[in-house]
């Protein structure tokens, strides 16, 4: 009788981001009855944000169990090592890392091998050769995104690809990146991001989070309803910082709406409290920064917000969920790629209708609220059950 595979779950929940935090949820909810164990390019105890405790990949123990790998979600075909590595340094380790992107471009497998234990330029993307001490019995990548991975280089892109050819099964979660597989030779079926099922699986759950502390501290500081704003650290010059501002105080004004500030991962590159503070300094009118960094309770807060507007793919996949509107604010530059749009966009082409808009820019803000506050609620509440009806049964055809 052969023994029964054990269940690793990788990604990028070995750092605090949200939607990574969210797959292992949800991947472990629907494998249920079996236990999965969690595995990261580190270890990390991510527990007292409301994730795992994680396991690093090439210290899960060898045996003669074989193992089913699953790579459970994220943008995992575009992250190399030097940026895993800056995401993963503690905090005083940051700008030495950052320094090293012309050591990790001079000799990559051997700086990779070096700083995350193994030899690899795209080290979120595993394959059996990469881990010959455990018996893997099959790998799995479920609804993975690579929006931008024609813009590495070509022994990047080459690497991802000879890994995905040799991975047992392959689901991605927006067009762009089937069509980038598609013209390697790999035909990848489109699912939903796991993240669409927050509401259906754990709703009741932040429900319980939406009337306690810190929560009900936010609904009694705004009675007429808040809004859910997030920004990533790419956004704080004073430059944008000023514009933010100016689009928050008007959007405040006009809609008669709160401003709740709130950070949907704090690793480093992700969003970062100091710039909140600076924008507080510079808003004519109260705004409230959210304390907690538990994933629930941000779930939480976007559930009961009127609308959440942001920088983070899962903050307006939550949202997209809970049936809140939603619009993703995205660098300008990006308005001279078209043929390059960014993940939030491509993902919303992908799954929103063409009635709920997808991004703005930040001088454009407050025009993109009024507009996404003004969407008719049926149409979002059928998405949000179109989407967890289509996960579902993408799911029970090809579960990981």
């Amino acid at each position: 009788m052969s023994q029964a595979a054990r269940t690793v779950l990788f990604g990028a929940f070995d750092r605090h981001n949200f939607g990574d935090l969210l797959f292992a949820h949800v991947l472990a909810r629907l494998l249920a009855p079996r236990e999965p164990v969690f595995a990261g390019l580190v270890t990390r105890d991510l527990r007292a944000f409301g994730g795992h405790a994680v396991h690093a990949i090439g210290e899960i123990a060898a045996g003669q169990t074989p193992v089913d790998l699953i790579h459970a979600g994220g943008e995992l075909l575009t992250c190399n090592a030097w940026e895993a590595a800056v995401m993963l340094a503690p905090p005083e380790r940051v700008q030495s890392m950052i320094e090293e992107e012309s050591a990790w471009c001079a000799n990559p497998l051997a700086w990779s091998r070096q700083q995350l234990g193994i030899a690899t330029r795209s080290p979120y993307v595993l394959s059996k050769s990469l881990l010959p001490r455990l018996r893997i019995a099959r790998i799995a990548f479920h609804a993975i995104g690579g929006a931008a991975l024609d813009q590495r280089d070509n022994l990047f892109q080459q690497e991802v690809i000879d890994k995905l050819q040799q991975a047992d099964a392959i689901t991605v979660r927006d067009a762009k990146t089937q069509m980038h597989l598609q013209t390697r030779g790999i035909d990848a079926p489109v699912i939903p991001d796991p993240a669409v099922m927050v509401a259906d699986l754990f709703g009741q759950h932040i429900a319980k989070r939406a009337t306690q502390a810190p929560l009900d501290a936010i609904k009694n500081a705004f009675p007429q309803g808040f809004s859910a704003i997030q920004f990533d650290a790419t956004y704080g010059d004073d430059a944008t910082l000023d514009v933010l501002a100016r689009e928050l105080s008007r959007m405040a004004q006009e809609e008669n709406i709160g401003i709740v500030l709130f950070c949907a991962g704090i690793a480093p590159w992700h969003d970062d409290r100091a710039l909140y503070e600076r924008l507080k300094q510079r808003l004519p009118i109260k705004a409230v920064l959210f304390d907690s960094l538990d994933i629930w309770d941000i779930c939480a807060l976007i559930a009961s917000s009127r609308i959440y507007a942001g920088s983070s793919l899962h903050g307006r996949i939550v949202a997209m969920a809970f049936a809140r509107p939603r619009i993703n604010i995205v660098h300008r530059e990006y308005g001279e790629q078209p043929l390059q749009p960014p993940k939030q966009a491509t993902f919303a082409a992908t799954w929103e209708p063409e009635e709920v808009a997808a991004t703005t820019y930040v001088d454009q803000l407050a025009d993109a609220v009024h507009a996404a506050l003004r969407a008719d609620p049926g149409l979002l509440h059928d998405t949000a059950s179109d989407l967890v009806r289509r996960y579902r049964a993408a799911f029970a055809t090809s579960a990981p």
